[in-house]
This record gives structure tokens, C-alpha cells and sequence, in this order.
């Protein structure tokens, strides 16, 4: 289970579903640098009710056979990692677009949030890497954001 610190300068991430699951179920070395940072104040993680609404629906998916009782406790924990942020339809520049239209919900959370980075294996969004330092975020896969987290 998740505890957050507080700390005054924490860097706010948006985690894909992919990332949400190798943290929370798969438990993949690759986000072990994510899980300190957030279980020592460093980072805090960002959803909106798109992005925890997703994670639900692929926690159902049929390959990955998680029972019912596991999902609930995966949606539990990111309900405590993750802090809300809905958008408040701020004048915000617009984004860039994503390929994938599926993938845009975490542009959006990333920009809304004011994240410092969205954390993604998603060769789309990875595609936007350069541009979304426009619009004051980055982007990265989990070693990446692993090298970040250890400059912070």
C-alpha cells in the first residue's frame, strides 16, 4: 500500500494505464525509481475520472485474468496514490494531437494538473516528446522518468 509524504517541491506525474499497471500489479523493476519517488514526497501522481475510468475497464480485459477482488484493490490503491485534477475549462493552449485519440485524456490530465511529466510506453505519446515541452511538461518512458527523478 501507497503512503504519501508531503513535501513542498513534489514533481507531479501523469502515469499511463500502462505504467499505473506495471506499478500496481505487474510490479515491474522498471518503475521501481516512480514507486520511491512517490513513497518519499518527491513526485506526486495526477488522474481525472478518464484516466481512473480506463485503468477500470482494462483491469476487466479477459488476458489479464484479474479477478474482481484484485481489481477493486488496484483501483483502491491509485485512488490514494493519484490526486484528482479535473479540468476546469481554463483557456489553456491547445494541444497537440495524439495518433491516438485514446491517448489524448493524458495530454489533457498532464496540461490540467500542470504535471512535470507524463510517464508512458505508448509509442504515440512518446511520438510528442518534443512538443509537449510547449505546453510545460515532458514526456518520457519509465527510465527516463527514472533519470529525471534522480536529478530532482
Amino acid at each position: 500500500m501507497f503512503r504519501l509524504v508531503p513535501q513542498k517541491q513534489r514533481l507531479a506525474l501523469v502515469l499511463d494505464t500502462n505504467v499505473v499497471l506495471d506499478l500496481l500489479h505487474f510490479d515491474d523493476p522498471a518503475v521501481a525509481p516512480i514507486r520511491r519517488a512517490l513513497q518519499a514526497g518527491k513526485a506526486v501522481c495526477c488522474r481525472n475520472t478518464a484516466c481512473r475510468d480506463e485503468l477500470a475497464r482494462v483491469l476487466s480485459y479477459p488476458q489479464f485474468k484479474i479477478p474482481e477482488h484484485k481489481a477493486r484493490r488496484i483501483l483502491d490503491e491509485y485512488d490514494v496514490l493519484a490526486l484528482p485534477c479535473e479540468s476546469v475549462g481554463a483557456d489553456l493552449p491547445p494541444l497537440p494531437l495524439c495518433r491516438d485519440p485514446d491517448d489524448q485524456k493524458f495530454l489533457e490530465l498532464a496540461q490540467a494538473a500542470k504535471a512535470g511529466l507524463l510517464v508512458t510506453k505508448d509509442k504515440a505519446l512518446l511520438a510528442l516528446a518534443k512538443k509537449a515541452d510547449r505546453f510545460g511538461f515532458r514526456i518520457a518512458t519509465p527510465d527516463g522518468a527514472a533519470v529525471i527523478l534522480e536529478e530532482g
